[in-house]
């Protein structure tokens, strides 16, 4: 999702202007029956996508080591969270931003065969995060792997897809708003656009006015073609790393890229919404041109792409499902610290608390015991 927040503003962070000064009620003003919706909309989630995907659930590890190039990089310029285990001094351990790679090794460890794949209950860290109505520092998402085949690589099956995933979306939403009286909002069917035509329909616009302009008009919708650098050397939309999403292979429309994101309009907050980001997978040949192209061949080094370049990793398609970002959007919040337990500024905690908008878990003290360090 284009960012937005303006870190010159000492309260950016803030949801939008027609949310505040009693614009917005929540939903939920019952904390337990809050928790209580927040476990029935990913249960119900988890159980859809497993069903529409063929996944099964697996474990994932919370901390990898750096070593392995297992971490995804993201931009490549992200923090991780990152320590050395008392005893074992010089081991760097990181806090993954998301399990892109690990999952398709776990393909492997598991000998999950072609058309079948995983989802994992991801927990994670991200220091370097932008912290406002829609971002958190904590990440936790439903991480997805599918195997597929070599000729599974092209964009009707990465459609195939995302149809299915968004089926599990919709079914969900019928789900949450019958059982708490919510208005469905999402539409039956979702509509895919690509990067490229909307730079050529709308070359002045920002990444997030295309966004908005696509998502207002047709509710939901997979922006095709994530990654990547225009002619003048700006990005294309968005950041993508090289060694998890194709980005640069050609598509029939003569755009480029076998990636994208599932984004929504959100009805309470008036603008485009993520909810996914997902992809089919690079090969061998595209990770060396990916590398390349990021400036990063040295990564091949690393034991992770040596296992892709040998043959030794699956081809595959996976992505992340945002779970306290799909839960905003269910349940109407304005703010994700509505929808999970994480960090906010405090000065933004009090405005939001004056207007009745409570963040779970903070503004219950007269002075944040989290918000400095002793």
């Amino acid at each position: 999702m284009a960012c937005t927040l303006n870190r010159d503003d000492p309260l950016g962070g803030l949801p939008p202007k027609h949310c505040l000064d009693g614009g917005y009620k929540p939903v939920f003003t019952d904390k337990l029956l809050l928790e209580e919706a927040l476990l029935f909309c990913k249960t119900t989630l988890e159980n859809n996508l497993k069903e529409n995907i063929n996944l099964v659930r697996v474990s994932a590890p919370l901390f990898v080591t750096r070593a392995s190039g297992f971490n995804d990089n993201l931009n490549g310029i992200e923090r991780p969270a990152t320590f050395e285990p008392r005893d074992f001094p010089g081991i760097h351990l990181e806090v993954p931003f998301s399990l892109a790679k690990w999952k398709r090794w776990a393909l492997h460890y598991y000998g999950v065969e072609a058309g079948k794949g995983i989802v994992t209950d991801f927990r994670g860290l991200r220091c370097d995060d932008d912290v406002d109505f829609t971002h958190s520092l904590y990440v936790d998402q439903f991480d997805w792997e599918k195997r597929i085949t070599p000729e599974d690589r092209n964009v009707e099956y990465l459609k195939s897809t995302v149809k299915s995933i968004y089926k599990a979306l919709y079914d969900t939403e019928q789900a949450v708003c019958e059982k708490y009286g919510i208005e469905p909002f999402l539409p039956e069917e979702v509509t895919f656009a690509t990067t490229d035509d909307m730079i050529k329909d709308h070359p002045h616009a920002t990444p997030k006015q295309r966004e908005n302009i696509l998502c207002e008009k047709y509710k939901a919708v997979f922006f095709m073609g994530i990654g990547g650098l225009k002619e003048d050397g700006q990005l294309r939309h968005d950041g993508r790393a090289p060694d998890y999403d194709d980005w640069i292979t050609e598509r029939p429309d003569g755009g480029f890229g076998l990636n994208g994101d599932l984004l929504l309009w959100n009805p309470v907050l008036k603008q485009s919404f993520e909810i996914s980001s997902m992809g089919i997978r690079v090969n061998p040949e595209v990770l060396l041109k990916q590398l390349d192209l990021c400036h990063v061949p040295e990564r091949k080094n690393l034991v992770w792409h040596k296992m892709l370049l040998d043959g030794t990793l699956p081809q595959t398609i996976g992505g992340g499902i945002g779970q306290s970002r799909t839960c905003q959007f269910l349940l109407r919040a304005c703010h994700i610290g509505e929808v999970q337990h994480g960090w906010y500024n405090p000065a933004e905690v009090d405005i939001l608390k004056k207007d009745g908008i409570n963040l779970l878990g903070l503004g219950e003290f007269d002075a944040d015991p989290s918000a400095k360090s002793s």
